[in-house]
């Protein structure tokens, strides 16, 4: 029996095979880059659960500004509801700055979040990086890295419209688009401010981190912005 050659793949797809690889390039390179079209604006989503017992005090809420200590665990029920767009902005390859950006990444693998990065390691001039995480139309802007802390306080104030949530730092004065989690070593508020306690990188632990993001977005999605959570 006559074997029959060996015929290698065509270099050139035929035309009919085109459409369908044309069309298979599309959706992997759309998986890539993300889920979904951020390409509008849109009301923050609303949280799938609520915040537990102690979380504030509902005799005395805290106000513009105010810092206050959430019970532990009292954010463990709350969720992002599904589609939740969030824009990590980070800057910085120190240890903290790692440990933060790690938690955010397993919270976000967790719960299913679209997750996008803007990343200013080594550049001196963060705002662009800044304007580029609002310009993404995120549902929340996550900032890790003390190195953002100053420039974020210049840009933030002007964008009322948008979230952001500060882990393992805080601005100096906040508006009410911005929150912040600190805890002690880690409270930086900036090169002008002292902190409230003095900075320590190996309080940065993965389970800190984590309830830090955790409980900051939590505050966000249940209504309880501009203020500082502090970690017990």
């Amino acid at each position: 029996m006559k074997e029959e050659p060996v015929r290698p793949w065509p270099a050139v797809l035929p035309a009919a095979v085109l459409p369908a690889a044309v069309l298979l390039a599309a959706v992997l390179a759309t998986a890539a880059c993300g889920s979904g079209d951020w390409s509008q604006s849109r009301p923050m989503p609303t949280a799938i659960g609520a915040l537990g017992a102690g979380f504030t005090d509902p005799a005395s809420p805290p106000g513009p500004e105010a810092t206050f200590t959430p019970a532990p665990g009292s954010w463990d029920e709350v969720r992002p509801s599904k589609g939740f767009r969030v824009v990590l902005l980070t800057a910085g390859d120190d240890a903290p700055t790692r440990a933060l950006v790690s938690a955010v990444e397993s919270w976000a693998s967790a719960e299913d979040v679209d997750l996008r990065t803007v990343d200013g390691t080594g550049e001196h001039d963060l705002v662009p990086r800044i304007t580029e995480a609002i310009g993404m139309n995120g549902d929340l802007v996550i900032s890790a890295g003390n190195a953002l802390i100053d420039p974020l306080t210049l840009v933030s104030a002007s964008h009322l419209d948008q979230e952001f949530l500060v882990i393992g730092a805080e601005t100096g004065e906040p508006t009410a688009n911005v929150t912040a989690v600190d805890w002690t070593g880690a409270a930086y508020r900036g090169a002008e401010l002292q902190a409230s306690s003095e900075f320590d990188p190996a309080t940065f632990t993965a389970e800190r981190c984590g309830d830090a993001v955790r409980a900051g977005v939590a505050s966000v999605l249940s209504g309880v912005t501009g203020v500082v959570l502090w970690l017990a």
